[in-house]
């Protein structure tokens, strides 16, 4: 048996290298391509954009993910990115890898939120040349990541009908959300690093209370799966126990 795992931890590297070898996406887009609302310059980090992984056509369901990946609205954990675009291209799902901008390069609320509300209206403006049902849009994201998406869950939009941008003229509204071990209040139960990334280090009493999603599901919420380790010692498991106690009272499945 110790033989056997031995050489499973061997070819790991190497089964790992082929399916991503398998399953490159396709050129990251820019979400917006004559420059991002707020941005502070014009380096990389500036530049929000999202980087398809399209399925085959013969396993392709016509859904698709929006994925924001998490690390403290600091940085962008790759494998709560590009490794769960793999897993969904291979299920038949179109998947969508967002770069949003962090606090870490000196971006605040709303920003983040605007990066992540872009992505899905993009992806909604082009189903019809990506063949996916703009019904059929959806959110996942990861800590942090789960914390942006649900601030889209609960803050969307139904888009601005009169925008020259036709983008613009898109719901911002995700289909369905899936949140992994998400931060979800600012409150006292946060994760600190991103309350402070994303807000700054004494946010006024206001913004807290409007970033802590817990307190704004309403029965117009999308329905979402929430999946989370109970002894998880970063991100305490009462943030999805109240989100998931919100949908609840909201009636939202």
């Amino acid at each position: 048996m110790a033989k056997h795992m031995k050489i499973l931890i061997q070819l790991l590297p190497f089964v790992l290298f082929t399916s991503l070898a398998r399953a490159q996406p396709k050129e990251a887009m820019l979400l917006w391509p004559e420059g991002a609302p707020g941005a502070l310059g014009k380096a990389d980090k500036d530049i929000p954009t999202l980087t398809p992984f399209l399925p085959d056509v013969d396993k392709a369901t016509g859904a698709a993910m929006v994925i924001c990946p998490g690390g403290g609205y600091g940085m962008l954990a790759p494998h709560e990115g590009a490794t769960y675009a793999i897993w969904l291209k291979e299920q038949g799902i179109a998947a969508f890898v967002l770069k949003y901008r962090l606090g870490s390069s000196g971006y605040r609320h709303p920003v983040m939120l605007q990066d992540a509300a872009r992505a899905v209206r993009l992806v909604r403006a082009n189903a019809a040349e990506w063949k996916l049902d703009p019904k059929r849009i959806g959110i996942i994201g990861s800590s942090a990541g789960g914390h942006l998406a649900s601030t889209l869950l609960t803050h969307f939009d139904a888009g601005k009908p009169d925008a020259t941008d036709p983008i613009e003229r898109q719901s911002s509204r995700p289909d369905l959300g899936v949140l992994v071990y998400p931060v979800i209040t600012m409150g006292a139960k946060t994760h600190r690093g991103s309350r402070e990334n994303l807000l700054g280090k004494n946010p006024p009493p206001e913004l807290v209370e409007l970033l802590s999603n817990e307190l704004h599901v309403t029965k117009d919420t999308p329905p979402c799966f929430l999946f989370h380790n109970f002894p998880d010692n970063v991100v305490s498991v009462e943030n999805t126990l109240d989100f998931a106690a919100a949908l609840g009272r909201a009636g939202v499945p």
